[in-house]
């Protein structure tokens, strides 16, 4: 065979690298011919071609953007619309729309101020551009892998955004956001964007503006305002609700962090010496001055829907104070009449400005259907105006006895046993010996709580003892059941789980040393009124803008406590009524459960009650109105004491019998757990711990008495026909354990206002 390359090319058989003619042939300009999957991966010059293109791209809808999307005039919310709440019937219950705002110049903000608002909002500002790409990216991250939802936005986003457009959290909107931004930074100064800002935003407290926040808050011009006040108030922007101390004791510790933050970055960023941040205190500001058009029970009103709106992510509270809703309730008119007029009936008009003590005296009411959770009626005090302060909302008071029926209710939902076997029913004794030591499943726990006056009972039925409210009695049986098992019993009937009182006390938690709110006790009675099932109340009916609807949580019920707890809970509740502590409730004529209550100090009383379609608490609260302090109520009114037997049961018996006028009356349908109505004795081998008083008649209560017939009859034959002159006394809830004074000094309420 010939080797020679041309013939070879001539035969079709050339070697690699020669061309016809006998020369080489020169390499693929791309190099070797791509095969396989090769031939799928990008090339660098397809790289860098769609690198120039997507840049080509991003410029052109810049410029595009930026050419289209103007500074338009002042949006709807610069002239804030009002929004308007509706009773359940749909008449009118309110309509708020009374803007707080006055501009000021920029001149009138102290630098310290200003800086302030620059350390809580953005520390850049001046040395910026209008957008801070990096902190929006940083944002969008955090929303989307559930770090919290951030917005990234500089003061000249949120300048625009206040003035120029809305609260929607929309793409469209945040695009116009970035350009309007972007032409307000070239055609605008820095010091008027932030003058601007200051003069647009929200502080809370119906306060639009830094100058109207000073007032709000201090009663003082903003050119009056300190370092550590300006401090404040710019904490507040971020979440005023939040950070407003005297909104709820909870926000001082939120509102505290938050203030500490914003005077540390200005030690950061020197615009604030480190000596002068330390000497600082927290300027606790002073009462909300509300609104004329709130007066009354109309501002309490508007305040709880509004919380409940934001509370519950319906609206938040930009959004909300855009204004333009139309908010119905479900308060109705009547009830919200009956309510009032009870309060002032039977309390109110009994107070005298000759008394000092009659100064103290607070009312708060809450009353909710079980079957569908809505809260029909609530009462925040005597006038909003005057006393700022919601008693139904507010947390900071003990709720005294009005806690014992949520351990009976944990007894038999767990089929709890006394300490020597024996199980927890209605007609189980109990020995309610003054000061008897608590006993756990490893002996004494420490604490002896003493009964009212001292006295003591000897063996007692469960009944009887909650007739009679007998703080050992109870105090023991919280210790068989187990603390957190109570606990779990009552988070589960409607008490906040986060409830710092509840999460800290052990043996005293069945002596109430919980705060929890009037509406929170009127949810977990509703709770054992609907048979065990628990649903979370509703204070919204339909909420819409501009003709449509915004979408509202739905109600669902689901098992708090087996029925048969509940119900058996619900029986010795009607004994309560029909001859123990709460014999005034009897006045609503109709079948009624309830609980007495009186906290420490007699700082309050409760009632807290139910009929088969209406379950509702009343308080009666002191607090001075200069100090804010909680006060005993002694001597109030003229009266000795107060106590849940007397003013609370009075206002409910009025309230409910108006309330329930003209609908048909409802006997209790009870399923009572099995041997509920048996007597059990304790075995002869049980021994006090401590033998009784010798001034207790031996034959008061002996050991063999057996509990009378069971359920109660109705009606009863000794319903009083008008309120008595006195009123069955009833324990004040004061353990001598030092747990009881840990608990009452640990939850200061720095609440202002009377």
């Amino acid at each position: 065979m010939s080797h020679d390359p041309q013939q070879q090319t001539d035969r079709g058989i050339a070697p690699p690298g020669w061309a016809p003619g006998g020369g080489i042939r020169p390499p693929h300009p791309e190099g070797p011919e791509r095969t396989g999957l090769r031939r799928f991966v990008p090339t660098w010059r397809m790289v860098v071609g769609g690198l120039l293109l997507i840049l080509l791209l991003l410029t052109g809808g810049f410029v595009a953007g930026y050419m289209l999307v103007d500074i338009p005039p002042a949006n709807a919310a610069a002239v804030k619309q009002s929004n308007v709440y509706l009773y359940a019937d749909g008449s009118q219950l309110a309509r708020d729309g009374e803007v707080n705002r006055e501009n000021v110049t920029l001149s009138q903000i102290p630098k310290s101020v200003q800086h302030a608002v620059l350390s809580a909002e953005d520390r850049d500002f001046y040395s910026e551009s209008a957008i801070d790409p990096m902190a929006m990216i940083r944002a969008a991250w955090n929303t989307v892998t559930g770090k919290g939802k951030q917005s990234g936005s500089t003061i000249t986003q949120q300048y625009v955004k206040n003035y120029y457009l809305g609260q929607e959290q929309t793409i469209t909107r945040k695009v116009k956001e970035f350009f309007i931004a972007i032409k307000l930074d070239r055609e605008k100064s820095k010091d008027d964007i932030l003058t601007g800002y200051l003069n647009t935003s929200y502080f809370g407290r119906n306060a639009y503006g830094i100058q109207s926040a000073a007032h709000a808050y201090y009663g003082k011009d903003s050119e009056d305002l300190s370092t550590a006040e300006g401090a404040y108030l710019a904490a507040l922007l971020n979440a005023p609700s939040v950070y407003d101390v005297n909104a709820h004791p909870d926000n001082r510790a939120k509102a505290e962090a938050r203030w500490n933050y914003v005077l540390d970055g200005m030690v950061k960023e020197r615009w604030l010496d480190p000596a002068d941040r330390t000497a600082m205190t927290f300027p606790m500001p002073g009462r909300n001055k509300a609104p004329s058009g709130m007066s009354g029970q109309r501002g309490y009103l508007v305040e709880a829907v509004n919380a409940y709106l934001t509370s519950h992510g319906i609206l938040d509270e930009d959004t909300l104070q855009a204004g333009g809703y139309r908010i119905t309730t479900t308060l109705e008119k009547r009830k919200q009449r009956a309510l009032a007029d009870a309060v002032k009936d039977q309390l109110m008009s009994k107070l005298s400005d000759s008394r000092k003590v009659d100064r103290y005296v607070r009312a708060g009411g809450a009353s909710i259907d079980p079957d569908t959770g809505k809260v029909v009626a609530m009462y925040g005090g005597i006038d909003y105006t005057k006393q700022y302060v919601n008693n139904a909302t507010r947390r900071d008071y003990q709720v005294g006895s009005t806690f014992k029926p949520f351990v009976f209710a944990s007894a038999v939902e767990n089929d709890s046993t006394t300490q020597d076997g024996r199980r927890i029913t209605p007609s189980t004794m109990y020995d309610g010996t003054n000061k008897r030591p608590v006993q756990g499943p490893n002996g004494p726990v420490g604490y002896a709580p003493e009964n009212e006056d001292d006295r003591s009972y000897g063996q007692i039925t469960v009944t009887e003892a909650t007739d009679k409210s007998v703080n050992s009695v109870y105090a023991q049986m919280g210790a068989d059941v187990g603390p957190d098992k109570v606990k779990q019993t009552a988070i589960a009937l409607g008490i906040p789980k986060d409830t710092p009182s509840l999460k800290e006390a052990r043996y005293s938690l069945p002596l109430g040393v919980v705060n929890a709110g009037v509406l929170d006790m009127a949810q977990a009675y509703a709770t054992l009124a609907n048979h065990g099932e628990h649903g979370v109340y509703a204070l919204v009916e339909k909420v819409t803008k501009g003709g449509q609807s915004v979408d509202l949580p739905q109600h669902s019920d689901e098992e708090a406590v087996p029925r048969e707890a509940a119900d058996t809970t619900t029986s010795i509740l009607q004994s309560v009524v029909e001859s123990g502590t709460g014999t005034a409730a009897q006045s609503a004529g109709r079948p009624a459960a309830g609980k007495t209550g009186t906290a420490e100090e007699d700082k309050a009383a409760w009632f807290a009650g139910y009929t088969p379609d209406l379950a509702t608490v009343v308080a009666v609260m002191g607090q001075d109105p200069d100090s804010g302090k909680q006060k005993p109520l002694y001597g109030a009114t003229g009266l000795p004491r107060i106590n849940g037997g007397g003013y609370p049961a009075q206002i409910w018996g009025q309230y409910t019998a108006e309330a329930l006028k003209g609908s048909p009356v409802k006997s209790f349908d009870l399923q009572l757990a099995s041997g509920a109505e048996t007597p059990s004795l304790p075995p002869q081998t049980s021994v006090s711990p401590e033998p009784p008083t010798p001034s207790q008649p031996p034959s008061e209560f002996p050991p063999t008495t057996l509990p009378p017939s069971w359920p109660p009859s109705w009606p009863p034959t000794d319903v009083p026909t008008s309120p008595p002159t006195s009123w069955p006394t009833e324990p004040t809830d004061t353990p001598s354990s030092p747990i009881t004074t840990q608990n009452q000094e640990m939850y200061n309420p720095y609440y202002y206002g009377y």
